[in-house]
């Protein structure tokens, strides 16, 4: 059941046993019949790091309680039926020979693109018929595509026998094979930050996700132990990465990166000197220097970010969130109207900080809150939504919880 708080709502993340009861119901009205399993995977917010994980920088996010559920049995053949909550209640059918890129679109695309991964990698996989049904919010920037495809990875690696969840160096190749889904079968150039966040993160710890080698470190995160709480926001500004502002950002990165002689801006040693030699006095010049300054700004925050949360210093991380926000906005620009009334209006009832999480362009902005302020933050920012006659938001509390299984 939804909570209310203050005239706003707070969206519950279901149990495992609510979620498994509903995608097992879809299966069984959809099939005719029962399904191998129930696996599950969450989605996730990053604390900090934004749009550094394809720069091969630092990133630390944590899974969410909200999660999407997947009931599936394989098949001894090439076809692959798929059905969800979310979408059109009629199956759809995909020809897995056939996946390739351009090939299959929409959401069954992501779908597709897993189990055509595992196979590019050797993997023996086959068809398959599945049920979807999700409370990650769709279109929020919490990475609901990567829920969807990490569920789709466990699944699969367990009635195909594959042995890739059991690990952690497994699940860094289920992780690797659903970013090349979304990359080269969904059509969306994101980095890793989160397929590994939703396969990769533990309950009760934030994940340091070192995107330049993959390695990954975790973190202890206890906000009630700490006094704190973490408000999500779902904006209701719906964003995508299979549009075009998240490329372009890529884009720019990647031919700043061709202009330093780096393969990478994480490479980058000297910032200064590095943001000097790209502004060549051109309009794309300075977008260039905006851009790599977020980057490489950003990476700094995320070292500062866990240093404070290593020395048990929590309520000292809300100007680090601050600032990370201001350069999202200013430099990166990928911040919007609904992001930046979010922030103002946390911080004025009184959050430790906030900051857009996600790709941006619409999406979520979160803010750390000390435990029993979460009705006043949630009323003040719903409040200053309604007097700016803009759709009202969304909440949840994000804990850090288990990763895809």
């Amino acid at each position: 059941m939804t909570t209310t708080t203050s005239a706003a709502t707070l969206r519950p993340a279901w149990s495992a046993d609510e979620g498994a009861a509903r995608v097992r119901a879809l299966f069984a009205s959809a099939f005719a019949d029962s399904p191998d399993g129930v696996w599950s995977a969450p989605g996730r917010v990053n604390l900090i790091g934004e749009h550094t994980d394809y720069n091969g920088g630092l990133c630390l996010p944590i899974a969410l309680p909200h999660r999407t559920f997947v009931a599936l049995r394989a098949r001894s053949d090439e076809t692959i039926r798929l059905v969800s909550a979310q979408e059109a209640t009629s199956v759809v059918t995909v020809d897995l020979a056939s996946v390739a890129p351009g090939a299959v679109s929409g959401w069954a695309s992501y779908v597709a693109g897993v189990a055509w991964a595992l196979r590019q990698e050797g993997f023996v996989v086959r068809g398959f018929d599945a049920a979807v049904d999700s409370c990650v919010p769709y279109g929020a920037g919490l990475s609901s595509s990567a829920a969807l495809e990490s569920a789709f990875a466990v699944a699969l690696s367990s009635v195909f026998g594959l042995g890739l969840a059991s690990d952690d160096a497994g699940r860094a190749r289920l992780a690797t094979a659903c970013v090349r889904a979304e990359n080269e079968i969904a059509g969306a150039p994101t980095g890793g930050l989160d397929q590994a966040s939703s396969l990769r993160c533990t309950a009760g710890n934030a994940l340091l996700l070192d995107c330049l080698d993959g390695s990954v470190e975790q973190v202890p995160f206890d906000l009630a132990e700490a006094g704190l709480a973490l408000l999500v926001v779902d904006t209701k500004a719906e964003h995508s990465h299979a549009t075009g502002g998240y490329g372009a950002r890529r884009a720019s990165c990647e031919e700043a990166a061709a202009l330093l002689g780096v393969p990478l801006l994480r490479s980058v040693v000297d910032a200064r000197s590095a943001l000097a030699s790209l502004d060549d006095g051109s309009p794309e010049g300075a977008v260039r220097v905006r851009r790599v300054r977020h980057v490489l700004g950003e990476i700094g925050r995320v070292r500062t970010f866990v240093s404070l949360l290593r020395d048990g210093r929590f309520d000292e991380v809300g100007p680090v969130m601050d600032a990370s926000h201001a350069s999202l906005r200013d430099d990166y620009e990928v911040s919007c109207l609904e992001l930046d009334l979010v922030v103002s209006s946390a911080l004025s009832a009184g959050a430790l900080g906030a900051r857009m999480t996600g790709g941006g362009f619409g999406g979520s902005a979160i803010a750390l809150v000390r435990a029993g302020s979460e009705a006043s933050v949630v009323s003040a920012v719903a409040a200053a939504f309604a007097e700016a006659g803009l759709r009202a938001p969304e909440f949840l509390l994000a804990l850090p919880s288990e990763p895809a299984e």
